[in-house]
């Protein structure tokens, strides 16, 4: 499935696709070799997950007030879309957890 036919199929909003394709320039810096060395070696991303960092996707579902750009998971899912389809699992599993799994301790931590 292609960017635009996911687009027309979920009907994305003007912001989703900036995200989509900020995220896909983003991901341009690191190349399949680069994804490669990565997986031959069995190590962890970390130049990727810091430039996703830097780049504030990490935050990008989390409340402004704790320092994320607040806005919702189908914008995190946007992202996280383009991150698999630019470095496949590796890349995508690098951030999943940082992405997803802190709304929840958001949401109903104390």
């Amino acid at each position: 499935m292609t960017a635009a036919m996911i687009a027309a199929a979920f009907d994305l909003s003007e912001d989703q696709l900036a995200i989509r394709q900020a995220v896909e320039d983003g991901m341009k810096r690191f190349d399949l070799d680069h994804w490669r060395g990565i997986d031959k070696a069995g190590e962890f991303p970390e130049e990727f997950f810091g430039f996703a960092a830097k780049q504030g996707w990490l935050g990008v579902a989390m409340p402004a007030e704790y320092g994320g750009a607040g806005l919702g998971i189908s914008e995190a899912a946007v992202m996280m879309e383009a991150i698999a389809r630019g470095g496949g699992q590796t890349a995508a599993s690098a951030v999943h957890m940082n992405v997803f799994g802190t709304n929840v301790v958001v949401k109903h931590g104390s």
